[in-house]
């Protein structure tokens, strides 16, 4: 055994996994500051926000594996436990919802690292997160809305954006605005991603 080439291993390991994991806090920062970044779209009630603190998450994803991107899910919401709103119910919900997306684009792009499988891992990210988020939002997030504002009321909201829906129950609400919402959100993540990706992919793996 080749105790010489055996401890240069070690060390470059160790430099790897220190590099991943300040990357990862770094990231993890920049997804924090992202939840704060929100915006209100005009065709959703008012208490529903667009934001993209996500896309940190895919990228590390993408960059270090399908692990670090859940942790910088991780990260980031229990950063924003401190300034919680909702009791952490929304941070749960954030979370959930932030691992269906980056945990399925992240396993099928190291399945084979194409920019294919990059953008095909992304989508399939985006559909299971709007999925999700309808048992999630349903049985999560407005149980704790209703503590605030009444369910019908809720409704009332997105029939007040979109009158010409036919929007009489939580379930309508959430399927026909919700659902569509959040994969436009995810794939908004997923195509910033796809534009810097390549250019600080580099500085995120710490590639020359």
């Amino acid at each position: 055994m080749d105790i010489t080439s055996t401890k240069m291993e070690t060390k470059t390991v160790k430099r790897v996994n220190v590099r991943s994991m300040t990357v990862t806090a770094m990231l993890s920062a920049i997804a924090f500051v992202l939840m704060f970044l929100d915006t209100a779209v005009p065709i959703m009630p008012s208490f529903i926000k667009l934001d993209v603190s996500e896309l940190p998450a895919l990228m590390a994803s993408f960059a270090l594996g399908p692990v670090y991107g859940v942790v910088v899910c991780l990260i980031k919401n229990l950063l924003h436990l401190l300034i919680t709103q909702t009791g952490g119910v929304g941070e749960l919900s954030n979370f959930i919802l932030g691992v269906a997306f980056v945990l399925p684009a992240g396993l099928i792009y190291h399945h084979k690292k194409t920019k294919t499988n990059a953008i095909i891992g992304a989508i399939v990210g985006a559909v299971i997160m709007a999925a999700i988020s309808f048992p999630s939002n349903l049985y999560i997030v407005y149980p704790v809305y209703y503590n605030f504002m009444p369910k019908d009321v809720i409704v009332a909201a997105y029939q007040a954006v979109a009158p010409f829906a036919n929007v009489d129950s939580i379930e309508k609400c959430l399927l026909m605005f919700n659902v569509p919402f959040t994969f436009v959100k995810g794939m908004i993540s997923a195509i910033i991603t796809m534009l810097i990706y390549q250019p600080l992919r580099p500085l995120i793996k710490g590639n020359n």
